[in-house]
C-alpha cells in the first residue's frame, strides 16, 4: 500500500488522476493538497470519499513537511501549477510564485523528511511538466526528446523549466528519488473553461465567437487525461528514477482542424438528440445551422509557439506506454461528458 500527496489534485488533471488512481489502486491512501484558486474545484473530487482534501499551499513548507510526516507519506505527484499561458503574459508573478516557489517547497519538504530525518524510507517526488519547456518547433523539425534542449518562449513555459530543473538538481545533489514528465496538450473531464476545447465547446452551445489564434495553423500534439493518467502510472511503477519521459497523445493536429472537429461533432450531436436545441436554443446547431459559422480569426498570441511534437519513444520502450485514443474518440466522450454534466460547468460561467 501506498500513501500519496497529490498536489493540485482538485484542478483537472490532477483530479483525473486522483479518479483515475482511486480507481486502480483502492487499497492506497491519497491526501489531496490544493489551495482551491480560481481553476480548483473541490466538487471535481466528488465520489472520492476516502480522499481528503486539504485546501492549503504548496508554498507553505512546514505545513507539507507535516503533511508528510502525520501521513506517512511515500509518494508526491505534483501537479499544482498556474497553468494558462495567456495569463502568464499579463500576470506572471503568479506563475513564478506557485510553479518556481512552490515547487522548491515540496522539494525541501520531502528532502527534510525523506533524506534528512535518516528515516531511508523509500520514496518518489513526481514532477508533471509540459512540452512547452522546449519551445517551438518549425514544420520539418524532429519532435521533442528528452534530451531537446529547453527554450521556454512564455512565462508559463520558463516557470515551468525553472521548476524542472529544480527536480533534477534535488536528485543529483542530495539523492531525492523523483521523475518527471513532459505531457502535451490535455483533454478530457473537468477542464476549465478557459482552455481551447471546453471553451469552444461551450462557446458553440452557447452561440458565441470561436475566437482563432492568427490562422489557425499553430500545431499540438493532443493527449487525453485518461491517457496522460496511465502514462503517470507507468512512470510510477516502471520510470527509472532521475529519469524524464515524454507523454504524448500520437495526434499532431493544427488549432484549426481541433476546431473544425469540435464543430462537426457538436452538429452531429444535434442531429441525433433533438432536445439538444431546447437546452442550447442560442446554439447555431439548433436551428439546423453549422456550428463554423462562429469561427472569428483574431489577432495572435504574443510570443505563440506554432508547433508541439511529442517524440514518446523512451516511455514506449521502457514503460510499455502508449496512448489509447484517437483525437475524433477522445474528443466524442468528452462532448458526450460536458452534454451530460451541466451541473458542474454551469457554475464556473456564472462566476
Amino acid at each position: 500500500m501506498a500513501n500519496l500527496l497529490v498536489t493540485g489534485a482538485a484542478g483537472f488533471i490532477g483530479a483525473n488522476f486522483v479518479h483515475y488512481w482511486a480507481r486502480n489502486a483502492p487499497e492506497d491512501r491519497v491526501i489531496v493538497l490544493d489551495l482551491l484558486t480560481y481553476a480548483g474545484n473541490r466538487h471535481n473530487l466528488d465520489g472520492l470519499d476516502d480522499v481528503a482534501l486539504v485546501v492549503d499551499d504548496i508554498c507553505d513548507t512546514d505545513l507539507v513537511t507535516r503533511l508528510l510526516v502525520d501521513h506517512q507519506i511515500d509518494t508526491i505527484v505534483h501537479f499544482a501549477a498556474e497553468s494558462h499561458v495567456d495569463r502568464s503574459i499579463t500576470g506572471p508573478d503568479a506563475f513564478v510564485h506557485t510553479n518556481v516557489i512552490g515547487t522548491h517547497s515540496l522539494l525541501k519538504a520531502a528532502r527534510q523528511v525523506w533524506l534528512d530525518s535518516g528515516s531511508g524510507r523509500p520514496h518518489r517526488f513526481h514532477h508533471v511538466s509540459t512540452d512547452e519547456v522546449f519551445g517551438s518547433l518549425g514544420p520539418n523539425d524532429p519532435a521533442f526528446s528528452e534530451t531537446t534542449a529547453y527554450a521556454p518562449n512564455s512565462p508559463y513555459s520558463a516557470s515551468k523549466a525553472a521548476s524542472d530543473h529544480l527536480v533534477r538538481a534535488y536528485h543529483h545533489t542530495y539523492g531525492l528519488e523523483v521523475t518527471t514528465s513532459n505531457c502535451s496538450n490535455n483533454y478530457g473531464p473537468f477542464q476549465f473553461p478557459e482552455k481551447l476545447i471546453p471553451l469552444f465547446t461551450l462557446n458553440a452551445l452557447h452561440g458565441r465567437p470561436l475566437p482563432i489564434y492568427g490562422d489557425g495553423q499553430n500545431v499540438r500534439d493532443w493527449l487525453h487525461v485518461e491517457d496522460h493518467c496511465r502514462g503517470i502510472e507507468a512512470v510510477l511503477l516502471k520510470g527509472r528514477v532521475g529519469e524524464t519521459y515524454n507523454i504524448g497523445g500520437g495526434q499532431e493536429l493544427p488549432n484549426l482542424t481541433v476546431i473544425e472537429e469540435i464543430c462537426r461533432a457538436i452538429d452531429t450531436a444535434f442531429a441525433a438528440d433533438p432536445q439538444l436545441a431546447a437546452r442550447f436554443p442560442d446554439a447555431p446547431a439548433a436551428r439546423g445551422r453549422s456550428s463554423g459559422e462562429l469561427k472569428t480569426f483574431v489577432t495572435d498570441r504574443k510570443g505563440h509557439d506554432r508547433r508541439y511534437a511529442i517524440d514518446e519513444t523512451r516511455a514506449r520502450s521502457e514503460l510499455g506506454y502508449a496512448p489509447q485514443r484517437d483525437f475524433k474518440d477522445g474528443f466524442a466522450q468528452t462532448l458526450a461528458w460536458y452534454l451530460n454534466r451541466e451541473d458542474w460547468w454551469r457554475p464556473l460561467l456564472a462566476r
